[in-house]
């Protein structure tokens, strides 16, 4: 990828298109994703919208119970125990899907948390970064061999316009200086992209492409940890958490990026590229305002890729993946 291949497509999608409309001339029989995520929101859209063409889906997820609940008029499906904050967790989740699988064909990474209090995970990482970040590092290295073993494999990751809010702290990663909860999102988001710079770089000799992705702004379950009050003073939703603000979308139309990341013919052949409204973002400046869109530079740099990639593999001892 350069900064060339950083420019919208000409996709026929839009803002406003749904989850059906991407998939409405999809078939995806004999096929086979992992979707993080996966029991509400932008996740459990996604997961109607594969199987609903034919795929098989793995939902690994923190609350079984509550993703069987969620899932249970959607075909095509089976749940599996996994915490993205606990990388024992996470390798024993990739471990199960090995088992049951000869090759993926898709690996989606959905699941996420967003602006929550401080918390350390593991050995005193900052919570967002490990849970956005680092647990979806672990689980795509582990899953790498099945990818690999897919004709032409796709990787998509669940990012933000959120990442514009600060590159990755290489001085301070985990905020041991003083925490500031929306800066932390901001990292773990912009981690996300250069996550798919470097796993892209890595896996297209073996056919495997990976997407960075904006689903827009959408009222899910991301904003669990928020308050009503923070999000009425953002002027998001009124005092009943009814949405109003302005351009929000639906989960359905949130989720539409990234099941076009997924499976649309105008990504064969490309990858590592970050993705806004069913198309490629331009590349947006320091000064312009998140909601103005496009993707900032240094999310993209390949050198700050490859140097998060070894930050990666060393906090969290995943297999590497070699060319």
């Amino acid at each position: 990828m350069t900064t060339t291949d950083q420019q919208p497509l000409g996709s026929p999608f839009s803002a406003s298109t749904t989850a059906e409309d991407v998939m409405a001339d999809r078939a995806l029989s004999g096929m086979t994703a992992v979707v993080t995520g996966d029991y509400s929101g932008l996740g459990l859209e996604t997961v109607r919208g594969l199987a609903a063409a034919g795929a098989h889906v793995m939902v690994p997820a923190r609350r079984p119970d509550i993703a069987r609940a969620a899932l249970q008029l959607v075909e095509g499906w089976e749940v599996i125990a996994m915490d993205l904050a606990d990388l024992d967790s996470v390798r024993a989740a990739a471990a199960q899907i090995s088992d049951r699988l000869d090759r993926l064909d898709l690996l989606m990474a959905i699941a996420g948390v967003m602006a929550t209090p401080e918390r350390r995970v593991g050995p005193g990482w900052e919570g967002q970064l490990a849970s956005n970040h680092f647990g979806h590092f672990a689980l795509a290295s582990e899953l790498y061999p099945l990818l690999a073993a897919a004709d032409g494999a796709r990787v998509v990751v669940n990012s933000s316009a959120g990442h514009t809010l600060t590159d990755i702290r290489w001085h301070d990663p985990h905020f041991h200086t003083g925490y500031d909860k929306w800066l932390a999102y901001g990292q773990a988001k912009t981690a996300n992209v250069l996550f798919t710079v470097h796993l892209d770089a890595l896996g297209r000799d073996d056919g495997v492409r990976a997407f960075a992705l904006h689903p827009g702004k959408i009222i899910t379950g991301l904003q669990r940890e928020m308050a009503l009050q923070e999000q009425i003073d953002r002027g998001w939703v009124d005092e009943r958490g009814n949405v109003v603000g302005a351009d929000f979308k639906t989960p359905s139309q949130g989720a539409a990026t990234g099941l076009w990341a997924a499976t649309s013919p105008l990504l064969d052949g490309r990858g590592g590229l970050y993705l806004e409204d069913c198309d490629v973002a331009r590349i947006s400046t320091s000064g312009q305002p998140m909601d103005d869109g496009g993707v900032r530079a240094y999310a993209i740099a390949p050198d700050a890729a490859a140097r998060l990639w070894d930050l990666s593999l060393a906090a969290t001892g995943a297999t590497p993946i070699t060319r």
